[in-house]
């Protein structure tokens, strides 16, 4: 549906009209811009272009008057009286000219009384005075005033102008003009209650789904025509509601599969194919046809191998070092492994296939694990059918991100670049992904070779016994033969609200772009929320409403390549992340399913309480905090691989992520579609409406409190239960045996202990703050707002802090992340994730680093710790 579309159809449901600046100081309606895209977009997004209007019109109101006059009425210097002759016969001649020239002066106000008389219109009073006041005094017939002196009527005109001047202050102070729930206060001007029920109210999941259907029209890999179709798209849409907005393009490291240039055969003893991979899913869209993406793993590695099957089970190091336990030589081999498991990341999959010798690897989705035995099939139902395919990644996150020819710098023009041999972000070995329709043939070629496979083993395609296969096996031909270009165009699409209070200091809202094929789970749902955001706020801006703090929104591109654009970003902008960014709020596959799940830095807990609180399930007749509480109520870490990721742990960027899920679904494959979002992942848009209504009312929490709702009590707690895990988790791997380094975590436990005593002192000011200003009538003086900003800045820098910002500090061979407590696993099989130095010390048994690490981590925590409170 296009932007300007949507203001129409929105303006049903408004609730509450809210006027815009210009309409309160000019009396014009807010209009919003139409747009109109090329004829080249509007036939591949079937874009239709109308124009935006609103209905409401405001009444007018008087100008304000003009500084000079302001200052004149207010006579601070008292230069209007200085500058008139004091002498009676002066005063005289002054009259004499003004009778002259002005005969009807008695009818005719002075330039004194149009001011009052204007000032009167703008003060308007909460109540109606009995009476009319005027300023001019009508004599009566016949009488004889008294003559006075011009020096005691100037002494009687100053003092009653100081008079009047003391009574409008008065006023002022203690009428809510300067109440902290009313507007004005640190530049609202909207009462900010208000703004959170509007936004609240305004979210409409039919421009959602119309926002998804567009997004879905075509496939749109990144870097591919069809993504950048959507980023024209998104740029003029952003255009219609933010400021600001731009179009920021990166050149990075990535690979396209070529027709035909993939192979997966099973070979005859002379070499011939007996037997070969349909690889490609069935068309999915018919009538009329559409284009499908071919199938292929991104940054996977080109190969043409040829080697015994082997089946290796979910392709974790435990699976590996069953086959060999049991004598299977897998050097030389290719290797088949389902996906899912204990093991989840398929580039670890590949990694460790690698490291047990194999020459190349082959992933299928299994229906033990997403398909038919879990329930009915796409499209139908929510799990993967007999022909869908499962693409992906296999880049190696949790060892570089972004474009892994720049690891640590922007991919900008004339950047260094490293080589793509022996890259520690890349596989080593080809992979391809296979439906199981293609993997049962595999399956059944190594029947009766090496072992029969453990339970744990066995998946559920029907009239197969799964065996593990051995260097005997039928020989497999792989053949991975592709497109590779080192300075491929992505772009990243921004624009903001600047805010009135910390214009510097923003608030980072980010959802991807590209999709492995229609994307409608991962990422259009994410994106089409993001949209029905932006209309709304922007819609506010028009009117004139403005957050304290600048909401910067960002459509990230190349995600599913290792994070590319978001990373790309980071690594561009890090300095001033690092200073200004307050936090990032992530959205990725937003909605494929109906419970919600949320990750992210334990400071989020207090402000994700209090809008679950305003947020309700209908159809489960319940309160997104009850159900919340019922799962266990606990935020889950921010190691995962979405775009959080380089915020958290490169920028110091307090950082979080949510959406709404069921377990598996058809992710990443052309079953992912709006149809099947549509009937089946979230009929209605039902839980659409509520991520967005969560998401905006956590945006309104950090751009526009006062105060920011930082929960650092809650980060000090999470982190003394991460000290007593880490403290459990080194003694199961053998830390402090015979023969080993002594090591003590006693530091890092006393500097968790600080930081609760300093987490406390910290949060007093706050509580003193509210006293002073709720208690005394809503005003902040402009020393206590200052101050209000330093305690901002402190609470929002405590996690930039607790990087290690040491010449060539970070994760020892894994430097691009820098944070103590946040990074990712270096094995995703490891389900604590917390202090990620110390672990990957521990996991390689150097006792030595191990300490280091400790002492490290404990001394940056306590610099941290003080910090909070204004000491070095």
């Amino acid at each position: 549906m296009p932007a300007n579309a949507m203001g129409d159809t929105k303006h049903l449901h408004e609730t509450m009209p809210i006027l815009s600046y210009e309409e309160a100081t000019a009396g014009q309606s807010s209009r919003h811009q139409s747009w109109t895209g090329s004829s080249e977009r509007e036939s591949l997004l079937n874009h239709d272009s109308q124009t935006r209007r609103l209905t409401y019109r405001a009444p007018t109101v008087e100008d304000v008057p003009d500084e000079d006059e302001r200052d004149t009425f207010l006579g601070q210097d008292g230069s209007e009286w200085r500058g008139r002759a004091s002498g009676e016969a002066i005063v005289r001649r002054e009259i004499e000219e003004l009778e002259m020239e002005e005969p009807n002066a008695n009818i005719r106000q002075s330039a004194w009384g149009k001011r009052i008389s204007n000032l009167s219109q703008k003060l308007q009073m909460p109540f109606r005075l009995p009476f009319r006041w005027t300023w001019k005094l009508r004599l009566l017939d016949g009488f004889n005033w008294p003559k006075i002196s011009v020096d005691l009527c100037l002494i009687l005109a100053r003092c009653f102008f100081i008079i009047l001047v003391m009574a409008v202050v008065y006023i002022l102070f203690i009428s809510d003009l300067f109440a902290v729930d009313m507007p004005k206060i640190a530049g609202q001007i909207f009462d900010p209650e208000s703004v959170r029920i509007h936004v609240q109210s305004s979210v409409d999941p039919n421009l959602i789904r119309e926002n998804l259907k567009l997004l879905t029209t075509t496939d749109h890999i990144a870097g591919t025509e069809g993504d950048y179709a959507l980023v024209q798209y998104m740029t003029d849409f952003f255009k219609n509601y933010l400021e600001d907005v731009r179009t920021d393009e990166y050149g990075v490291y990535m690979n396209y599969p070529k027709v035909g240039g993939r192979k997966v055969e099973i070979l005859n003893e002379d070499g011939s194919s007996k037997w070969h991979a349909k690889i490609e899913e069935d068309p999915v869209y018919v009538d009329p046809p559409r284009q499908q993406t071919l199938v292929f793993h991104g940054h996977s590695k080109s190969g043409n191998v040829t080697g015994p099957l082997i089946y290796a089970n979910y392709g974790s190091r435990q699976d590996f070092k069953t086959l060999y336990d049991s004598g299977i030589n897998t050097t030389g081999a290719i290797a088949l492994i389902r996906h899912h498991g204990s093991q989840g990341d398929n580039s670890l999959k590949v990694k460790a296939a690698s490291q047990a010798g194999f020459l190349g690897c082959i992933t299928y989705s299994d229906p033990y694990d997403d398909g038919f035995l879990k329930g009915r099939v796409a499209p139908e139902g929510r799990f993967m059918p007999e022909r869908g395919v499962q693409r992906g990644g296999v880049s190696i996150t949790s060892q570089v991100i972004g474009d892994v020819l720049t690891p640590g710098w922007a991919s900008v023009p004339g950047a260094q670049r490293i080589s793509k041999e022996s890259n520690s972000g890349l596989v080593s070995i080809p992979s391809i992904p296979l439906s199981w329709g293609d993997a049962q043939h595999l399956l059944k070629a190594i029947q009766g070779f090496g072992e029969a496979s453990p339970e744990g083993w066995k998946g559920g395609i029907p009239n197969i016994e799964y065996w593990t296969g051995n260097s005997s096996s039928p020989k497999v031909h792989l053949l991975n033969d592709q497109d590779e270009v080192e300075q491929q165009p992505i772009w990243n699409v921004l624009g903001r609200i600047n805010g009135v209070e910390q214009m510097e200091k923003s608030i980072i809202i980010g959802n991807h772009r590209d999709a492995w094929h229609y994307g409608a789970a991962d990422p259009g749902s994410g994106t089409a929320i993001m949209m029905e955001i932006i209309r709304i706020f922007g819609d506010l801006y028009h009117r004139g409403w403005r957050p304290l703090r600048t909401i910067e929104f960002a459509s990230w591109d190349g995600e599913q390549y290792n994070l590319l654009g978001s990373t790309e970003w980071v690594e561009d902008h890090v300095e001033k992340l690092r200073k200004d960014a307050f936090v990032y709020l992530n959205v990725g596959s937003a909605v494929s399913g109906s419970n919600f799940r949320a990750s992210g830095s334990p400071v989020f807990t207090k402000s994700l309480m209090e809008v679950l609180k305003r947020t309700s399930d209908p159809l489960k007749n319940k309160t997104m905090i009850d159900l919340w509480e019922e799962t266990g109520g606990k935020l889950g870490d921010i190691t995962g691989r979405s775009d959080y990721l380089p915020f958290q742990s490169m920028a110091g960027t307090s950082s979080f992520d949510m959406g709404f899920s069921d377990g598996p679904y058809p992710q990443h494959s052309a079953y992912d579609n709006f149809e099947w979002l549509d009937t089946v992942g979230d009929p209605g848009f039902v839980y659409h409406k509520i991520l967005a209504q969560i998401w905006a009312l956590l945006i309104l929490e950090y751009a526009d409190k006062l105060v920011l709702p930082f929960d650092i009590s809650a980060y000090s707690a999470s982190l003394t239960q991460s000290v007593i895990d880490l403290d459990t988790w080194a003694a199961d791997k053998g830390i402090n045996q015979d023969g080993n380094t002594p090591w003590s975590i006693e530091p890092l436990r006393e500097a968790v202990l600080q930081l609760a005593g300093d987490s406390r002192r910290f949060s007093r000011w706050e509580q003193e703050w509210n006293a002073v200003v709720y208690g005394g009538g809503g005003y902040e003086t402009p020393r206590m707002a200052e101050h209000r900003k330093s305690y901002n800045n402190r609470m929002a820098n405590f996690e930039t802090h607790l990087l290690d910002l040491d010449e060539g500090g970070g994760i020892p061979n894994r430097t691009q992340f820098k944070h103590i407590v946040f990074g990712p696993p270096l094995e995703s099989e490891e389900r604590d994730a917390t202090f990620p130095a110390i672990r990957d010390a521990v996991t390689a048994r150097d006792w030595n680093l191990v300490k280091e690490q400790v002492e490290k981590a404990a001394r940056i925590l306590v610099k941290a710790s003080k910090k909070l409170n204004g000491n070095s």
